[in-house]
């Protein structure tokens, strides 16, 4: 007998069914609870499952995020040999059936049968380094987008308060200038603090540069406000609205950084993210980003599955006769790590590197501008160019990661 167990995920609960063999279902579907109770309850059905079929059965899910998170954990620490699947996978062999019929007992038995019918690879556990820089890398891009959607409301309320605020410094989001502003939200409060009082603020803010910085910065902030076009601030719902994005930005940064240490120090600790930046136009937070995303390289035995992993395989079209000859990449990978791949792509091609003796201008990775170079000659757009880049890319990775060796630049 060749038994298996379908489970249907959702939150805080999952829908069991059991088959012994094929066409051959053992007892009626149940639910339990993702709690200790419940799990317990899951293993002692799985043990009933192994007596009636003299094998430990095999466990097929779905892919559902976080919420497989402890049933996934609870079961490997018991030795269970566990298959995630992509739900594409388990949607398309849905259509296939006649009946129109979405239930999670259905969805349940619908697992057991397509594990007879396809060839399912099993879910090979990451290492606990690896999950934590991938949290860590997500929730630093979490908080980056989060942090950019509340400068974009900051500049917004800024352009209706202090317009001319924005030329004083030379980045508007440091932390001097949002100390400052934080201070002084208007021109009006510019205005009638003198400039003694704003040059003492500023040098209290960033002891790190001059006193007579600090003076000169005071000078261009009082003639900010006397250009300023709002000479008094009709609305005092946008100096509290000011005051509470720049106390929103300064803390976003305080956790970005927190978490860029944290990064920094765990991926400096793994084999892979040292080899993954030696490749020419592949800084740290990029690299960190890659390795986390991709994790242990042995759940692929072949680059074009790293590839299709990525979502930057392309899709095929063919009916009778016809060959579609314009065709789009899946997207159907990790957007995280194709986002990273473009991005390190469109740095190594980049020219920024010249040499000592003369005044040539090189790539940073000659390699990969060559080969960019070759399809542009070919006639192919940016980003089809830039794409099969990053193709090429994920091959020098996969070949880096499996010999364990570190990247050569050909100059």
């Amino acid at each position: 007998m060749n038994p298996v167990v379908g489970l249907d995920i959702s939150k805080g609960e999952s829908q069991v069914q059991a088959f012994l063999d094929k066409g051959k279902p053992f007892r009626k579907s149940f639910k339990m609870s993702h709690t200790i109770e419940g799990l317990n309850y899951l293993v002692t059905f799985l043990e009933d499952v192994k007596k009636e079929s003299g094998k430990k059965p095999s466990i097929v899910l779905e892919a559902t995020g976080h919420y497989q998170t402890p049933v996934v954990h609870y079961l490997e620490e018991r030795g269970y040999l566990l298959i995630i699947i992509n739900p594409l996978i388990s949607y398309k062999a849905r259509g296939v059936s006649l009946r129109k019929v979405k239930t999670d007992a259905v969805d349940a038995y619908l697992l057991c049968e397509l594990f007879y019918k396809e060839e399912l690879e099993p879910y090979k556990k990451r290492g606990v380094q690896l999950l934590n820089l991938r949290n860590l890398t997500r929730q630093h891009e979490n908080i980056t987008g989060v942090m950019i959607q509340t400068k974009l409301q900051f500049q917004a309320v800024l352009e209706q308060v202090f317009p001319e605020y924005k030329g004083v410094f030379g980045d508007l989001y440091s932390v001097v200038s949002l100390l400052t502003l934080s201070e002084f939200p208007s021109s009006e409060d510019i205005i009638n603090a003198s400039e003694e009082t704003i040059t003492d603020k500023i040098n209290e803010v960033c002891k790190s540069r001059s006193i007579r910085w600090a003076k000169e910065s005071a000078v261009k902030l009082k003639a900010a406000a006397a250009r300023n076009p709002f000479e008094k601030t009709v609305y005092q719902s946008h100096i509290l609205s000011l005051g509470m994005y720049i106390n929103m930005i300064l803390q976003y940064k305080e956790h970005l950084s927190k978490l860029e240490s944290e990064i920094d120090t765990l991926a400096k600790e793994i084999e892979e993210y040292n080899i993954i930046k030696s490749i020419p136009g592949i800084g740290e937070k990029i690299a960190a980003t890659i390795i986390s995303e991709i994790g242990e390289i042995d759940r692929f035995n072949d680059p074009k599955k790293l590839v299709a992993f990525a979502g930057v395989d392309p899709s095929v079209f063919e009916s009778g006769k016809f060959s579609a000859t314009k065709n789009r990449i899946t997207k159907r990978g990790s957007s995280r790590l194709r986002h990273a791949l473009y991005m390190a792509v469109r740095c190594a091609i980049r020219d920024c590197r010249k040499k000592k003796t003369t005044d040539e201008i090189i790539p940073r990775n000659k390699k990969m501008r060559e080969f960019y170079d070759k399809k542009r000659g070919e006639g192919k757009p940016f980003k089809v160019a830039v794409i099969a880049c990053v193709n090429k890319l994920l091959h020098w990775i996969f070949a880096l990661l499996k010999n364990r060796t570190t990247f050569q630049d050909i100059a």
